[in-house]
């Protein structure tokens, strides 16, 4: 939960940032979903573990140790992409976009971390139906996200030309 709220004022000082230099937002419509999204993913997990008495399995280290491969990950994305980093869909029009870091290899990191998240986190303390169901309502999100991004990057970026060919959510070369 820290580590939501460090980020969400990360990507408030890079709005300002971005705005200032003349980004747009794209995807406003879905933002507020994605928001209770999250959110509520915080709420459900911790009623489920309050009530519910989930107890972690034997084998939590397992998602434990996703979750820790997961973070190294969104420090690495957070870090490659700086000032450009946000939870909004802020582009400068004309802008090269971030090829370096996980975005060399992929085009979507940051999703696949938080894809991660919503899995293992509630598996280390047992929390299975919180695991399911944040994973299937993160899919659907994403399935409204992702398509809005790359198009407002394929319109106003360089994106087709550095990042066509990437995988979306899984490393290629």
């Amino acid at each position: 939960m820290i580590q939501r709220l460090t980020e969400v004022r990360i990507a408030k000082s890079n709005e300002q940032k971005l705005k200032r230099k003349g980004a747009v937002e794209a995807g406003k419509e879905h933002y507020k979903w994605m928001v209770l999204l999250h959110a509520s993913f915080f709420v459900v997990f911790f009623l489920e573990v309050a009530l519910m008495d989930a107890r972690p399995p034997s084998w939590w280290m397992i998602p434990f140790i996703l979750f820790l491969i997961a973070q190294v990950i969104r420090v690495w994305a957070i870090s490659s992409l700086g000032v450009y980093w946000n939870t909004k869909i802020l582009l400068l029009p004309g802008a090269n976009v971030v090829a370096k870091g996980p975005y060399r290899f992929m085009r979507h990191p940051n999703y696949t971390v938080v894809s991660l998240e919503f899995f293992v986190i509630p598996l280390i303390f047992g929390a299975f139906f919180t695991a399911a169901l944040f994973t299937i309502l993160n899919i659907l999100m994403l399935r409204v996200r992702i398509p809005a991004e790359e198009k407002a990057l394929m319109e106003l970026t360089d994106y087709e030309k550095s990042h066509g060919q990437k995988q979306r959510f899984f490393p290629s070369q």
